[in-house]
This record gives C-alpha cells, structure tokens and sequence, in this order.
C-alpha cells in the first residue's frame, strides 16, 4: 500500500512562533506610527523599517511555503510494502488508488501504475502542489506522487485539466495535437522551470490497446528536476497525466536504464 502524499500544514508554524522570533524592527514601526506627522525626519525613518519589515514578512512566508528538503521528505523503501514485480523482484509495482491522492478520490484521475526500484523511497508532496486545495475543479496543472532515489534520480506523476488544453470533453491525447504541440504547453512541468524546443532530443508514439502515449528524451541543462529528463503523456477522462523521470549528469550514466524501465511501465 502506498503512503499517501501530504505535507504538513504551515499554519501551526505561524501561531506557535515564539514571541522572541518577532523582529525588533516590527516594534520599531509600531512606536514610529505614534509620530507626530509634522516630523519629517521620523516619518522617513518609518518608512524605511517598515519596508525592512515587509522584505523580511516576504522571506518568512517563501521559507514555510518552501516544499520540503528531501531530507525531511523521506520515508520507508517501497520494496516493504509494495509488491514485487513478477518479472524482476529488484522492483515493486506501485497501483495509484483513491486512497493515494486527492485527485484520485475526487475522481478527477483515472488510477494508473507503474514499476519502480524497491529501494527507492516516497517523497511528500507540497500541499501547494498537490492539487488538495482545488479539488474538484484545478485551473492548473498538480503532482501526484513523488518518488526518488539520492543515487538514481527521481519521479513524479503530473495531472493536468484536459480543459487547459482543449475545449473538446474526454479528449483522446490525438485530440490534442502533435507529441511537440503538447510538449510545448507542459514543458514547464516536467523542467520545474522552463521548456525550449531545442531540449527536446526524440519523440516517439505508442499505443497500448486504446490508450495513445506520447514519450519524450530531453537534455534540459537548466532543468530544476535535472539535466536529463524522461517523459510519457496521455489522456484520460478529464485529465493528461505526464509520468515524469529525472536525473542529473552525475546520476545519468548509471540510472538511463532503471529510469527508461520505469517510464515504459507507466500506463493508465
């Protein structure tokens, strides 16, 4: 059975903050709002702690909203409570159930599955990225689940609203254009930053009965998820799921092969 992805929330963090972590410059601003207005020289130094204070709010918010450090996110090998793939017992079977995700239970994506290392670990997912606080109706493009490996490299599972790339319902992945037309819109999400065409290396179709995939090769040197990164689309119901693998140079040349099995085992 597979963890379920979460992450903690930031709120408890907010209110139970110590009185000493409250900056000394925020009683400042306060003393300096009791200035009387005909003091040009205090209102000036007003305005300058307070704009200190507002810089500092900024970086407070960016540090609990930040997704948790992969050190904090870890948990158990899957191999102890994933079953082994029949084939090769070196990896486990991860069936996606709506148990395992929001978007699962609000049935917004159709369970899909894939094989992975069994000493590969879950990896927690922001609740900002995880699609829980726009259940049933996300404008935007979440991640499922997470998975990786220090040594290997890394995976994740992206949904995307069908509505975001087409205005035709339950839309086959044809529907929606070319292998290119489509890598173009959701780049970004398999980067974590950004996409340019020229980092797209080989596109490829595969159907697997009347499911259509479309798999990508891309060299991404500025790639967040990493230099070298791996994809496979398609769409089902209401949603395009993008099943995506990464690794960096010093991963690549012993990952390739692990990460390239995992991406052709991916189907919804």
């Amino acid at each position: 059975m597979a963890a379920t992805a979460s992450a903690a929330p930031i709120y408890p963090l907010l209110s139970s903050s110590p009185r000493s972590s409250i900056p000394e410059s925020l009683t400042l601003v306060v003393s300096q709002h009791r200035v009387s207005s005909k003091d040009s020289t205090l209102q000036h130094c007003a305005k300058i702690s307070r704009r200190r204070d507002f810089i500092g709010g900024i970086a407070l918010l960016a540090a609990l909203w930040r997704e948790p450090l992969a050190s904090e996110a870890r948990e158990v090998e899957v191999g102890s409570y994933l079953p082994p793939f029949p084939s090769d017992p070196s990896f486990v079977v991860f069936k996606a159930s709506p148990k395992d995700t929001p978007a699962l239970r609000a049935g917004n994506v159709e369970p899909y599955e894939f094989i992975l290392p069994a000493t590969w670990k879950q990896a927690r997912v922001a609740n900002i990225l995880s699609g829980n606080y726009c259940q049933p109706k996300c404008a935007e493009p979440w991640v499922e689940v997470k998975f990786e490996d220090e040594n290997q490299g890394k995976i994740q599972v992206v949904a995307s609203p069908l509505i975001r790339l087409t205005n035709k319902p339950n839309a086959t992945i044809e529907d929606i254009g070319s292998p290119e037309k489509l890598i173009a819109s959701l780049g970004p999400f398999v980067t974590g930053n950004t996409f340019d065409q020229d980092e797209l290396l080989e596109t490829s179709i595969e159907k697997k009965g009347d499911q259509t995939y479309y798999t990508y090769v891309l060299e991404t040197p500025f790639a967040l998820t990493g230099s070298h990164n791996l994809a496979k689309a398609t769409a089902k119901g209401s949603t395009v799921i993008l099943f995506v693998a990464s690794a960096n140079d010093k991963q690549w040349p012993s990952s390739q092969k692990t990460l390239k099995a995992m991406l052709d085992s991916f189907q919804v």
